[in-house]
């Protein structure tokens, strides 16, 4: 990872870009339920198996396996409507939603490795709205880590990724960020362990408020 060279609370930005699972919500029991089952299925030993799916496209977490005689698509689709059908437990990070309110609608995005229907349906069980801007699965053709999703939420936003503070919760989108020129904000309510990064880390989002200057640049600020 690309070391930060100032703190997050530091600087200001022209728009934020947010990851959706580990960041803004917490999925990570109901995406595990359903990936230990398909791992079972497949032979994998779950316990080793679980802690790498996090942050990237099912696809690509399929594909990566290098399973022999499994589509990598099919599985995908498969997963994903298994996923769909598991929100049990699904829930907003402590402030999440409370944050996103205070930002202007085109000064952010969701940024997600998910499909469209499957982030919908994880941001309604958590409570937060469907943003305006939503990049997800099906809008790229590589996923995280390549930085290409967060390049395009940008250019949605009309504005440049490397001015954009992105947060982030995991490897794949985190190295994403990185390679973007962004400055990346690590999310760490949902690690089971701790984080070594040379990037700003919070929790959650409670206690946090953004700042609007005149010329609409957004900076974070400690309530």
């Amino acid at each position: 990872m690309v070391p930060a060279t100032s703190s997050a609370f530091d600087k200001n930005y022209a728009a934020f870009l947010f990851d959706m699972d580990g960041t803004l919500l917490n999925s990570t029991l109901a995406a595990e339920r359903v990936w230990a089952r398909w791992a079972e299925q497949h032979g994998l030993d779950v316990k080793t198996f679980l802690p790498t799916m996090h942050g990237a496209r099912a696809v690509d977490t399929v594909r990566r396996l290098g399973l022999p005689g499994v589509d990598p698509e099919a599985e995908a689709v498969k997963i994903t409507e298994a996923e769909i059908i598991d929100v049990d437990g699904i829930v907003a990070l402590p402030g999440a939603a409370e944050f996103l309110s205070a930002i202007p609608e085109d000064k952010w995005a969701i940024v997600t490795s998910s499909p469209l229907e499957l982030a919908k349906r994880r941001l309604a069980a958590a409570g937060i709205p469907v943003p305006a801007n939503l990049v997800t699965a099906e809008d790229v053709k590589v996923g995280k880590p390549n930085p290409d999703c967060y390049l395009l939420a940008a250019s949605r936003l009309g504005v440049e990724a490397a001015d954009c503070l992105v947060f982030e919760d995991a490897v794949p989108g985190i190295l994403a960020g990185d390679a973007t020129g962004a400055d990346v904000m690590v999310i760490t309510a949902t690690h089971s362990h701790a984080v070594e990064t040379a990037h700003t880390t919070i929790a959650h989002y409670r206690g946090l408020g953004v700042h609007i200057d005149r010329e609409g640049r957004l900076s974070l600020i400690k309530e």
